[in-house]
């Protein structure tokens, strides 16, 4: 079992900054990928960002250049810098965990933190 506590979220105006975390409740090191996902009203959700245990990362094509993942393994924490922000980006976003383990692959999800960029 993982236990994900996002946060971080706010409102801020377009063109702002933000910063995302996500504090797991066991050592990440063994997790095989971490992430973050967002869910905008009338929207399914969708990838913004995830890293591998390795350290490589992955973006949604609309936050590339502008969002940055990060993990930290002595602290547990994943963290989503979000730069440039726009109107757009408003979403619910959630923190996910997706761990490979003897009894098989599992996903977890944080309870999720609002973002708003007003224009």
């Amino acid at each position: 079992q993982v236990q994900l506590v996002e946060s971080g979220g706010g409102l801020v105006q377009a063109g702002g900054s933000l910063r995302l975390s996500c504090a797991a409740s066991r050592t990440i090191f063994s997790i095989n990928s971490m992430g973050w996902f967002r869910q905008a009203p009338g929207k399914e959700r969708e990838l913004v960002a995830a890293i591998a245990s390795e350290g490589s990362t992955n973006y949604g094509d609309s936050v590339k250049g502008r969002f940055t993942i990060s993990r930290d393994n002595a602290k547990n924490t994943v963290s989503l810098q979000m730069n440039s922000l726009k109107p757009e980006d408003t979403a619910v976003y959630y923190c996910n965990a997706f761990v490979v383990s003897g009894r098989g692959p599992a996903t977890y999800w944080g309870q999720g933190t609002q973002v708003t960029v007003s224009s």
